[in-house]
């Protein structure tokens, strides 16, 4: 009964072999922190999408905020839709490129996975107060390597842990000094897919919030790129696939350097001034910093509370045998937006 279920896998590996001879293959995993018996109708890849799908943490993501925290309003983009959108770009551009999908797709799903409630408001404020520091990204492969399961974690691949790590860029320009390179080329479609899906989907948000008008986005981004959303991310794609050819593998010879992910100077350019504009009139923004200063105090509260109420902590976080501040910070970062709040106001905090 097996052999049919296994030729499966092995079809789907020998599938891979038409890929670009950039992507990475399932076959040639760098393999999984300890040795799994391999899945009879599934890729390695393929298995981890699955996993990270599945998992507590990725359901949370549909509580927390990704600009505008705790929005009473029903289309604003939450930190879960951001992650589909991630997803949905990055594989379009794989597919493009004759890359990998299923590991983009892994890698997207699972990226934003540790992401504090209110966004990067709470990121910075366990960044502050913790003594080992916080970032979500670090924080993404500690739930996938170790919070999941009750301890056990999710048992990733190497290239879709390293993925989740590295996609992170703080606020370095793309493609500029301090940009981190990732390993797989899936990876760095990952890092870019996040910034166009952020930078696009954040531009809605602040105009439905009236934070800014569409004639204050900057002239020149529109003419470059288009004026709705979906015009601007179609033009992004197609100059990332145009520029990132040779990652298809089509002509080269042996010796040529590896190709890398980007986009065209004028595109890059275009899209670092998209951003810019964003922390500056939206990010920094009057309303964002008024809403920012309530959710820092939230966070700060708590995590004070419980690190001196441990035997509150929930039972998962009671269990794992961590230092007292790595369990605080595991359970903080872990609420939604929604239930930060609520537990704020029932311990009489706030």
């Amino acid at each position: 009964m097996n052999a049919p279920h296994t030729s499966i896998r092995v079809w789907l590996e020998e599938k891979e072999e038409h890929l670009s001879p950039y992507a990475t293959k399932s076959r040639l995993s760098k393999g999984r922190l300890w040795p799994e018996e391999p899945c009879s109708t599934r890729t390695v890849f393929q298995r981890d999408r699955d996993r990270v799908i599945h998992c507590k943490a990725f359901r949370r993501l549909k509580h927390k905020t990704q600009v505008f925290i705790a929005p009473l309003g029903d289309h604003y983009v939450t930190r879960l839709t951001h992650t589909l959108e991630v997803s949905q770009i990055a594989r379009s551009i794989a597919r493009g490129l004759n890359l990998n999908e299923d590991l983009t797709e892994a890698i997207a799903l699972g990226h934003d996975l540790g992401h504090t409630p209110f966004g990067h408001t709470g990121e910075e404020v366990l960044n502050e107060i913790s003594p080992s520091g916080f970032r979500h990204n670090e924080q993404s492969l500690r739930v996938v390597d170790f919070l999941e399961k009750g301890g056990k974690g999710l048992n990733l691949t190497g290239e879709v842990r390293e993925g989740i790590l590295k996609h992170s860029k703080s606020r370095v320009d793309i493609m500029g000094e301090g940009w981190e390179t990732v390993d797989t080329l899936e990876g760095q479609i990952c890092k870019i897919a996040d910034i166009i899906a952020y930078i696009n989907h954040d531009i809605d948000d602040a105009l439905r919030a009236d934070i800014i008008k569409e004639s204050e986005i900057p002239r020149s981004t529109i003419h470059a790129l288009g004026q709705s959303r979906s015009e601007r991310i179609n033009t992004v794609i197609c100059d990332i696939l145009d520029h990132s050819w040779a990652a298809r593998g089509e002509g080269l010879t042996d010796g040529q350097i590896q190709p890398m992910i980007g986009m065209s100077p004028p595109v890059n350019e275009i899209m670092n001034t998209l951003r810019a504009f964003l922390f500056i009139r939206v990010y920094d923004s009057e309303l964002v910093n008024r809403e920012a200063e309530k959710a820092k105090k939230i966070v700060h509260l708590l995590y004070e509370y419980f690190m001196g109420h441990e035997k509150e902590l929930p039972q998962e976080y009671a269990l794992c045998g961590e230092p007292l501040v790595n369990r605080v910070v595991d359970h903080v970062a872990g609420m939604t937006d929604q239930y930060a709040i609520r537990t704020a106001a029932d311990l009489g905090l706030s």
